[in-house]
């Protein structure tokens, strides 16, 4: 058995700045906005980790279930894999099944809350000793640059249908990336939430535990604890609704009353009844994914769904196909 090592993670990029231009550019626009990647710190962390769990929050059970039934297809799928790099990590439940069937020489963990993403590495660690994992604290919308001496093809994870956090646009842009920077020979299996009924999708993103709710009041916390802001919380509720036009789901923080605060130093009014959006999560057909994708630079070459129709998950190889005939 390999000497199981958990490499140093790389320096972590300092996120107030970037923290702090986003939320004053975003709470000074027409429609407020704060983007979703600011959710994860510690706490937010932590509460998604419950949302994972609840009833009503279906992705992450499919996509689990998908992974225990059809690991070893995957694996035979993707054949032989020296690496396998996981965008946006978090908890790295599902990620056993994964290295499981594959079994890598190393396993790159990447994550913008360094704090939880190395607690979750702990239980990865004692399962699969053989494997050499290097936790990367990183915000994976910024270039990366992994390490030298990875072995092997790569396989990239990108689970939890977090894709689908972007608009089309950006989510092309950012897939277009991740061919460029793995190399002409990476693998790419990616969680997509599939397109169904609008009640189902609210209920997932409005639970009746309120735990959604806390997640997304959270970034305001946040905001207060970490740029001085004095927001004044319980002034916000969070609302859930469906975009028909854009087939998405949208999360938002609506003011009960008129609202001022600062933060930063800067002030902001919020009159009652508006909102600051703080998250979309798009859905797709199964032609409509595979679109993304190709338009990304990544074929697909294997696909697998749930049987109830609620998620998808997509192995795709990077580079562009021929148009020959």
């Amino acid at each position: 058995m390999l000497l199981q090592t958990i490499a140093t993670p790389f320096e972590p990029r300092d996120q107030r700045p970037a923290f702090r231009a986003d939320v004053l550019r975003g709470l000074a626009a027409p429609q407020r906005t704060i983007p979703p990647r600011w959710f994860y710190d510690d706490e937010g962390c932590r509460l998604f980790d419950a949302i994972t769990r609840l009833d009503e929050y279906y992705p992450t059970r499919a996509e689990t279930a998908l992974l225990e039934q059809n690991a070893a297809n995957i694996a035979a799928a993707a054949g032989s894999i020296g690496t396998v790099v996981e965008l946006g990590s978090g908890s790295s439940t599902k990620t056993p099944h994964l290295l499981r069937a594959i079994a890598p020489k190393a396993y790159v963990p990447i994550d913008i809350a360094g704090d939880f993403m190395r607690e979750s590495i702990a239980t990865i660690a004692a399962a699969f000793p053989e494997i050499e994992i290097t936790p990367i604290e990183a915000d994976f919308l910024h270039p990366l640059s992994l390490p030298g001496h990875l072995p092997g093809r790569k396989l990239v994870f990108f689970p939890g249908s977090t894709i689908g956090n972007f608009d089309p646009d950006t989510a092309v842009s950012l897939l277009r990336g991740m061919s460029e920077s793995f190399g002409n020979d990476a693998l790419l299996l990616i969680g997509i939430d599939h397109l169904k009924e609008s009640s189902i999708l609210v209920s997932a993103y409005d639970d009746a535990e309120g735990i959604t709710a806390r997640f997304n009041a959270n970034v305001l916390h946040r905001i207060n604890r970490e740029l001085a802001g004095n927001i004044p919380v319980a002034n916000f509720r969070h609302r859930a609704l469906w975009n028909e036009r854009f087939s998405r789901i949208e999360m938002h923080l609506e003011a009960l009353a008129d609202t001022r605060f600062t933060v930063a130093g800067e002030a902001f009014t919020i009159p009652a009844g508006e909102t600051i959006h703080t998250e979309n999560s798009y859905k797709y057909g199964l032609r409509d994914a595979r679109f993304l994708l190709r338009a990304a630079q990544w074929q697909p070459i294997a696909e697998w769904a749930d049987r109830h129709g609620q998620f998808m998950m997509i192995l795709a190889e990077a580079g562009t196909a021929s148009h020959m005939p």
